[in-house]
């Protein structure tokens, strides 16, 4: 098992401030700008250091979080198998191949070792370009053997460094969503600095650094800076065509780095969905993002040589619907109240059937079932119904799809995030419910307008959005802690444009009847500077803290392991085990699999839950039988999963597997009554005995205090 140490000694050596909330130009101090040249040489001196603070914060947080990660594993100090072995379970896997690219004798062999692979899944030779997002790591490879690098940078440091350069993408993105939104950089200032504060809820790059999500979400932050620039009002054409080419841009690169972003952007089809109802968007710029989205997936499931899993997403079938049922429904928009609603239920219900029916058409045509894992983990965690499904319960009992942790938002609040988030959306929320129901009552009484003025200004579209987005995340992230990246990083983005916004103020100023022009301007900039000057105050010096403790990479019984496979196994063995660890075999020795965690494939899970058997209370002829059957020439157990306790009863592996093969669990406790005894003890504590019945099967060739390695015998 990994840990980390104390090391010990001696060791080694403001986007445009085109929508300004007054008709004039106004300074922080309140003075008002009447002379147009004055106010054009203002909003230059703004851009220009709102954009240079911008760079710098995204800088500083590369080389902060690069920081951390050297310092939590003496990253630069450690040998290349113990670097190797620091990217865990998934993040292994794909790391491999960017090191099988950077090996390969030639770029065209390499691509063809990818497309060609029998090394992933025994006595199988399948498409990895195809089954995963890894087209990142053949650009890098290929990139990093064009680029006169090789002698001054590792292959492996061109990788991090990569990833942690996202992290300026990602916080420059996060700052100018926020700009545009309140119309100053001081917003873009505090969102980032929210984004640094609260890196324990915002991002995982340091510890993960291959993970699909860290490649995935920065292109997916700049692709919401790009919508919230599209929804402002009266953009040139120009404009508008090339925002929507930048939209179109990360989309692509989103849906190309990350397996799960289908469902990431069907839930922002839904906040477009929404907002579109309700009249709060422009029709023409949502259609522009519907076709984007499926533009962006189709190119994509054409690089992946036409996976039949995004062809069978339901963000497709979803879009897809939306536009055949506005095709329909021309006068959606037109009506009095009771008359909108009726069309609206109509409309929405109109697109349901449709989605429904698009996708089970095209999963009945392609026989797809790659996704109906999601699908029945789903099920079961709303509570439709109890499962014993393997897949399901596997995800069910990981506590990185349970529910979000209640001590996530004492952590948010200690840097005051979360309590000025709960304000604006309350604010925010507010306001559409008025706007919302203006727009469908379809009334232009003058009164009705001056008494909604104040909300209509709080709600332009780019807000309007902003909230539905942060909603729709925000329940995800609720219901699946794993998620919760997504909200809280636009959490920072959305709270800091509610304190910074001039609209906000104005509306609380009007309501307690104080609103002056010069009031509002001076809270909207003093909040700011004061939570700043408190996140400053009581941060910084953990901040240091935290940088200046230093740790190293320790796992001495992972390394004896690999370190044995490379020396006294042959290049063509065949190895099963634990996915997790399986991965960092492939990674450190290249040696042939039997599973993997990337788990999006019908036939993988049920080999997973095959090979898992070594687990379970089986015989050894079943045990050998099976893991014969994927070609299997050495089995490695792992006394942390057999003797499980990170888990509670019900939940451990062995639990899983003896409600999958009917069997009762072990330990005290209830048990299914239809759950017999089984006739065989656990198999990964029997073999230890060396009994007759074991050992014409399976020879022992490895062990230290964490693995067992046995060697299979091949019987004709």
């Amino acid at each position: 098992m990994t840990t980390l140490r104390q090391r010990r000694v001696g060791r080694g050596t403001e986007a445009a401030e085109d929508q300004p909330s007054e008709e004039t130009n106004v300074k922080p101090d309140g003075k008002i700008l009447s002379d147009h040249t004055g106010g054009k040489l203002w909003t230059i001196i703004s851009i220009t250091v709102g954009g240079i603070v911008a760079i710098s914060l995204g800088l500083l947080t590369s080389v902060y979080v690069a920081t951390l990660h050297e310092n939590d594993l003496w990253f630069s100090n450690i040998k290349e198998v113990e670097r190797e072995i620091s990217f865990r379970t998934e993040c292994g896997l794909y790391y491999s191949y960017y090191k099988q690219m950077i090996q390969a004798a030639s770029i065209q062999q390499g691509l063809h070792g990818l497309v060609y692979d029998n090394k992933t899944e025994s006595v199988r030779t399948i498409n990895i370009l195809e089954r995963m997002n890894v087209y990142q790591e053949v650009f890098l490879s290929i990139l990093y053997r064009i680029l006169p690098i090789q002698q001054y940078l590792e292959p492996v440091y061109f990788y991090i460094y990569t990833l942690f350069g996202l992290q300026a993408v990602y916080v420059i993105a996060l700052y100018v969503t926020s700009w545009l939104l309140s119309g100053t950089w001081l917003s873009g200032l505090l969102a980032a600095c929210w984004y640094i504060t609260n890196r324990v809820d915002t991002t995982r790059v340091e510890f993960t650094i291959p993970l699909r999500e860290n490649w995935a979400l920065p292109f997916f932050a700049v692709q919401i800076a790009a919508i919230t620039y599209l929804l402002r009002t009266h953009l040139q054409p120009v404009q508008e065509r090339l925002t929507l080419m930048v939209i179109f841009i990360a989309t692509f690169l989103f849906s190309l780095t990350w397996q799960f972003n289908q469902f990431m952007m069907l839930i922002q089809a839904l906040a477009l969905f929404v907002l579109d109802c309700l009249d709060m968007l422009p029709t023409a710029k949502v259609m522009w993002l519907y076709i984007i989205q499926i533009s962006g997936l189709l190119l994509v499931c054409v690089l992946q040589f036409f996976n039949s899993m995004i062809l069978g997403s339901l963000l497709i079938s979803f879009n897809a619907s939306v536009l055949i049922a506005r095709a329909i429904q021309k006068n959606l928009k037109k009506g009095g109240l009771l008359n909108r609603l009726g069309k609206l239920i109509l409309h929405v219900l109109l697109v349901l059937c449709l989605t429904l029916g698009i996708n089970k058409f095209i999963k009945k045509i392609l026989n797809l079932e790659s996704d109906e894992h999601i699908f029945k983990f789903l099920k079961a965690k709303f509570g439709f119904g109890a499962t014993r499904d393997f897949d399901a319960n596997l995800y069910l009992c990981e506590e990185a799809f349970g529910l979000l942790p209640l001590n996530t938002f004492s952590r948010l609040s200690d840097t005051l995030l979360f309590y000025v988030y709960i304000f604006v959306l309350f604010l925010m929320a507010v306001a559409a419910v008025i706007v919302a129901f203006r727009n469908l009552s379809g009334s232009n009484q003058v009164q009705l307008m001056k008494k909604m003025e104040e909300c209509t200004i709080t709600l332009k579209p780019d807000a309007a959005y902003s909230l539905v987005h942060t909603v729709l995340f925000g329940c995800l992230a609720l219901s699946t802690m794993r998620m919760k990246y997504l909200w809280t990083s636009h959490m920072c983005v959305f709270a800091s444009f509610g304190l910074c916004s001039t609209e906000v103020w104005k509306l609380v100023l009007k309501c307690v009847h104080l609103y002056t022009s010069q009031r509002a301007q001076m809270i909207k900039y003093s909040i700011p500077i004061i939570t700043l000057l408190y996140i400053s105050y009581k941060f910084w010096p953990g901040i240091m803290d935290e940088l200046s403790e230093l740790r190293e990479f320790y796992d001495p019984d992972t390394v004896e392991l690999m370190n044995w496979i490379k020396s006294n196994t042959p290049n063509t063995a065949v190895f099963a085990g634990s996915m997790q660890l399986l991965a960092g075999v492939k990674l450190c020795t290249g040696r042939t699999l039997t599973n993997h965690p990337h788990y999006e494939d019908k036939n993988l899970r049920e080999r997973t839950k095959q090979i898992y058997q070594i687990y379970a209370k089986r015989s050894p002829d079943d045990v050998h039988g099976i893991l014969r059957s994927f070609g299997t020439d050495y089995v490695i157990l792992e006394d942390s999963i057999c003797y499980e306790r990170r888990h509670s009863r019900g939940c451990r592996l062995r639990d899983l597997l003896d409600v999958a093969n009917g069997h009762i669990m072990d330990g005290l406790g209830d048990n299914e009554p239809d759950l017999k005894p089984s006739l065989y003890p656990r198999f990964c504590e029997e073999i230890k005995k060396n009994l007759p019945s074991y050992t014409m099967h399976f020879t022992r060739v490895f062990q230290n205090k964490t693995f067992h390695v046995y060697k299979l015998a091949k019987h004709k």
